[in-house]
């Protein structure tokens, strides 16, 4: 008798993926190329300590396949490529060519050049770490800020180029796709602080875990809220900065045109430009293959005199710097740049209250005071600097929302809180303002 086998099912075959960039754990990498001048793309495998270029890379049931070199933003160069892997010597040696390449090209002062260089290098190394910081180049029309994003652009890892006339949903999209370096002009031309949507990718792109989400329609029309990965590094240029100083703490920023240009900055790019920016975006690849497994935060990197936030925004950039002297010239330009923000809210409405509260509390040593006798003293000193009635629902707005101060009711009045609220010396503190007044440091002095 035959005994009829049941038909089984073949296999599925694996499911094939475009790829730009994939890493596991053990350390193997897999990395999109572009050569321009062949007009094509492949995948660039990293496995023991060696390279090989393939046109598919299989892990398990996903086969990895390049992006199409017929893709608009690969063709059109909105994102730069490396071509393939190429020898650099020592990590000293390519930042060293970094530095060159940037001075050739770029006026900037010398400590945001080494802040560039060592940025363009992190930024290759980006995903071993939680947070990132950016950078900014900031200044009025005709002071090189377009030119900085150019030049420094040029070198991150999977640049990405958009301008403050792009519009919000296609940025969204080639972050999540690329994982790239997002370059950013003219960051505040047409957008709000509060409304822009471009602002959501800056206040959640420099923390890992923190996607946007926005609500797409599929096949059925039906809504399926999906997230969008937008963490990584950020290059952007504008001419003044934002109001919310949380977001403003996530910049180390280089004010352009304080100064002459410098004789040998050449006026337009030569054409070799783009060249020497293909060469070392090659060797940058290689560095990131033989150093992101072994990449992270590092223990014995210690900052002092920065604020707990601008420490926690130096620190993954400081610790792929070995060289104590260019580690003491970042923290020296990151407190020079928290110092400056802290004068900046010195000249601030919540700055003015503060100085009224810090004030009345050392007159008459009170535990607490009332927000009528704030608004009446506010009101003899700056009232001609403001169109509206100063009144104490005006300051409890200020001291709740703004500085989070809780003001609490008895017998009838609002009082704030002043004998030994730590709360308060912190607030004193990130304003610039010394808690006792004869101690107190305003701005100007």
């Amino acid at each position: 008798m035959t005994v009829t086998q049941p038909n089984r099912p073949e296999p599925s075959p694996p499911r094939r993926t475009p790829t730009t960039s994939h890493y596991l754990p053990d350390g193997t990498l897999v990395e999109l190329l572009y050569d321009p001048v062949r007009r094509a793309t492949a995948l660039c495998a990293w496995r023991d300590d060696r390279w090989s270029v393939e046109p598919e890379v299989l892990l398990g049931q996903e086969r990895l396949v390049p992006f199409s070199p017929d893709n608009n933003i690969i063709k059109n160069n909105v994102v730069l490529l490396p071509s393939e892997p190429a020898e650099y010597g020592s990590k000293d040696d390519l930042i060293a060519e970094i530095t060159a390449f940037l001075h050739r090209y770029l006026d900037v002062s010398p400590a945001f050049e080494d802040v560039a260089a060592y940025y363009v290098v992190f930024s290759w190394l980006y995903d071993a770490f939680n947070e990132v910081p950016y950078i900014r180049f900031q200044g009025d029309y005709g002071t090189g800020k377009t030119r900085a994003l150019l030049v420094v652009g040029s070198l991150c890892y999977k640049p990405f180029f958009a301008s403050g006339a792009s519009t919000v949903s296609p940025i969204f999209h080639i972050l999540d796709a690329f994982r790239g370096t997002l370059i950013l002009d003219e960051a505040d031309f047409r957008f709000s602080d509060e409304k822009a949507e471009i602002v959501k990718v800056l206040n959640n792109g420099n923390v890992d875990g923190m996607p946007v989400l926005r609500t797409m329609m599929n096949r059925q029309r039906e809504f399926n809220p999906q997230a969008f990965r937008v963490f990584g590094p950020k290059v952007i240029a504008m001419r003044k900065g934002y109001e919310d100083p949380a977001l403003e703490s996530r910049f180390l920023t280089e004010v352009m045109g304080r100064a002459k240009l410098r004789a040998d900055i050449p006026i337009n790019l030569p054409a070799g430009m783009k060249e020497d920016a293909q060469r070392l975006r090659n060797q940058l690849l290689l560095f990131r293959f033989r150093n992101r497994h072994a990449a992270g935060i590092r223990d014995d990197v210690q900052i002092a005199g920065l604020a707990p936030r601008g420490s926690q925004i130096l620190l993954p950039l400081l610790s792929i710097v070995d060289d104590d002297r260019i580690r003491s010239t970042m923290v020296a330009f990151a407190t020079a740049a928290q110092e400056s923000s802290q004068v900046e809210r010195g000249l601030s409405t919540e700055a003015q209250v503060l100085e009224i509260v810090r004030e009345l509390s050392g007159e008459a040593h009170r535990e607490a005071i009332p927000l009528i006798e704030i608004a009446q003293r506010f009101a003899v000193r700056f009232a001609a600097e403001y169109e509206r009635p100063i009144a104490p629902r005006w300051i409890g707005s200020i001291l709740r929302h703004r500085l989070h101060l809780a003001p609490y009711k008895s017998h009838g009045r609002f009082l704030l809180a002043v004998h030994d609220n730590p709360q308060l010396a912190q607030v004193y503190e990130r304003y610039g303002l010394a808690a006792d007044e004869k101690h107190a440091v305003l701005p100007g002095q």
